[in-house]
Order: C-alpha cells, then sequence, then structure tokens
C-alpha cells in the first residue's frame, strides 16, 4: 500500500537534495525498496524535467555477484555502470536494510568488490562529479536495530528526514564553519579517549540535506599525520556483514599502530585492506537533534546529536589530508551523559562538553527538534 510519506520524501530527495533541474540525467539505485517508493521517485524526477533511470537490485543478488567475482569479472561490471554514472548529473542511492549479515561470510570477495567496483564507479565518478544523495527505506530490521516497532519506527524515520528544516540547519552550521575554517588543535576527551590532532587548511562542510538524508554533520579532516593518543569508540558498526563493537584505535603520527575489537584479528583485517585505511579520512560532529541513541546503521547514528564520528580511511576532495583507500569506515563516538560524557577542545577553548556545544560558535548547533 502507498504510503503518502514516500512522496514526501521523493520531492524532498529530487527538489532538495540533489536540486535536479530540466533536462539533467538522475540514477535511482534502488536496493531491496518497495516498488511504490520508486515510482515515486520517478514521478518526482519527471515533475522537475529531469531524465530517470533506474537501477533496481537487493543486498543477495550483490552478494551473488562479490561471491565469486573476480578482478576481470569486476572490470566488466564496472566499465558498463562507469559508462552509466558518466551520463548522469545526480544520483539518489536509497537502500533498505534486508540482512545486515548477509556479506558476513565472504569478507574478502566483499573487500574486493568493493576496491574494484566501488571506487571506478562510486568514489572515482559518482561522489565527484555527481550531485549525489544516499539514504535508507525502513524496514523491519531496521526498527528491530532500533528496539521499536514497526510502525513506530517508520513514524521516527519520517520525523528525522523529512521532518527536519534543512535550510534553518544550514544556517545553524555557518558560524561552526567559519571557526573550523580558522582552527588548528584539536583535543577529545572522553572514557579511555585522549586523541589530538590538527585540522589546520582542511576546510570545513556543513551537512544539513544534501548528500544524505537524514543529515545533520559538520566535518572537517585530520592532517593526516597529526594524529596522536587513543580513541574508544562506545557504538556497535558493522562492516562487511560483522558488528564490532568495543572498537579502540591507538594512533602515531597519523597512523593506527593498535586496533582491538571484539575480533581483533577481524578489524585488523579491514585496516591492512590497503595503506591509508590506517590513516583517518573525517572528522565530524553530529548534531541531528532528533537523532539521540545508536542502532547500528550509519547515516543515522553519524548524525546523533552529541556525537562525533573519526573514520579510518578516504578522505573527500572537499577537506583532503591526500589519504586515500577503499575503506571509508565512520565510526561514532557519543559523548552525551548517557553514553559517558566526554569533551571537544579546539585551540584550547572548549567547544563542546557531555554532548552540548557551549562555544558561542557552535551553540545554534544546540537547535531542537
Amino acid at each position: 500500500m502507498q504510503d503518502p510519506r514516500e512522496r514526501e520524501l521523493a520531492r524532498l530527495l529530487v527538489n532538495f537534495s540533489v536540486e535536479l533541474q530540466k533536462g539533467e540525467s538522475c540514477l535511482i539505485n534502488a536496493v531491496d525498496v518497495p516498488v511504490t517508493m520508486v515510482e515515486e521517485l520517478v514521478a518526482a524526477v519527471y515533475e522537475a524535467g529531469g531524465y530517470p533511470q533506474v537501477n533496481m537490485t537487493s543486498i543477495r543478488v550483490e552478494r551473488a555477484m562479490a561471491a565469486s567475482c573476480t578482478d576481470e569479472s569486476l572490470a566488466v561490471w564496472a566499465d558498463c555502470d562507469a559508462y552509466r554514472m558518466r551520463k548522469m548529473d545526480a544520483f539518489i542511492g536509497i537502500r533498505g536494510i534486508a540482512n545486515t549479515r548477509e556479506t558476513s561470510d565472504i569478507p574478502e570477495q566483499y573487500a574486493r568488490f568493493m576496491h574494484g567496483y566501488n571506487t571506478p564507479v562510486h568514489h572515482e565518478i559518482r561522489v565527484p562529479h555527481t550531485k549525489w544523495v544516499v539514504l535508507r527505506y525502513p524496514t523491519e530490521t531496521m526498527a528491530f536495530q532500533a528496539r521499536m516497532s514497526t510502525r513506530a519506527f517508520e513514524d521516527y524515520y519520517f520525523k528525522v528526514t523529512t521532518g527536519v528544516d534543512y535550510v534553518a540547519m544550514a544556517a545553524a552550521m555557518q558560524k561552526a564553519k567559519v571557526f573550523l575554517e580558522q582552527a588548528d588543535r584539536v583535543r577529545i576527551l572522553a572514557k579511555d579517549t585522549d586523541l589530538s590532532f590538527s585540522i589546520k587548511g582542511m576546510g570545513a562542510v556543513p551537512c544539513a540535506g544534501k548528500a544524505n538524508i537524514p543529515d545533520g554533520e559538520i566535518y572537517s579532516c585530520p592532517v593526516k599525520d597529526s594524529v596522536n593518543g587513543t580513541i574508544a569508540y562506545n557504538t556497535a558498526s558493522t562492516y562487511n556483514g560483522h558488528c564490532f563493537t568495543d572498537v579502540k584505535f591507538t594512533f602515531e603520527n597519523g597512523r593506527i599502530v593498535k586496533a582491538s575489537a571484539d575480533d581483533d584479528a577481524l578489524i585488523n583485517a579491514v585496516l591492512d585492506t590497503d595503506a591509508g585505511a590506517r590513516y583517518i579520512g573525517e572528522f565530524a560532529l553530529g548534531c541531528n537533534p532528533g537523532i539521540t541513541f545508536a542502532m547500528d546503521n550509519t547515516l543515522f547514528d553519524e548524525k546523533i546529536a552529541g556525537s562525533i564520528h573519526f573514520t579510518p580511511g578516504n578522505a573527500y576532495e572537499s577537506c583532503d589530508n591526500g589519504n586515500r583507500s577503499v575503506v571509508h569506515w565512520d565510526l561514532v563516538q557519543i559523548q552525551t551523559p548517557l553514553y559517558g560524557g566526554g569533551e571537544i577542545w579546539m585551540d584550547g577553548q572548549l567547544i563542546r562538553k557531555d554532548g552540548l556545544f557551549v562555544h558561542e560558535a557552535f551553540m545554534d548547533l544546540n537547535f531542537q527538534s
């Protein structure tokens, strides 16, 4: 049955997130998403005067493609989809969460898929050369992750996606952006965490409904070799089908020299994917006031009000420290009192304490849902 909120979401994605213009082409990439949602996206693209392209698949098909892939098969697949991606002005990637462990038994093959397909098609073409947005579609699995009934989670989902004033959010981020662009030294303190690094010259990007839905973060990037100390993440994070918990990193001159988690061997295998996976590609402050708890879903967890994410792997060109990797893993530490508190300092000034911004340049980000 059609949910009228799907139409509102589709129009937000097409008209606000990617700002599709008349005559522009938009690829809708739908993974485990109901036909009704895809229909609304197609209709919204046509309403904007655009030209829709649709790719519908599932995580099970993706797993099947990855399970027996070779470098040669990936090259052919990537070449075909790279041709299409180069023709696109915009990209909407929407994915329903079916089985979060679907690729857990093929970690090496899935890593090969990420390198041989995702890197040339998405990292090298889609991200730098299209107007793009990615999001999840509410499912029973996501409701389970959030410890909610399906109906309650759907209401929550639409509240923190289409129920947000992203124009107001963007305005609230402007003073913080100016401060971050001029900042140098950052220090993060929390339980089992004492981390320092520089963001000098890296810039800052406010995120308010353009690349992600839901949204609510402002990110920068550490100078590649400047990170020293230890960070302990206090949220679970699924990567390549395994749910990692109790993740802890120790850095020396930018590189992760010690890593532990519920599975030490497996987390070190991820970090050994390539040379860049042991360096950090993003530092971000989460500030969506409607998202206050972790549910092992990156696109939600990294937006939690009072959180940070400190990301091993590839840096974005918009805040570029030069690090390159097929890995980009947004691991989250929440610093609200419920999660143990914490402090963020920049150039000797206290910016946030126990999840609440206390510096004048950032206090607009304490907006209410």
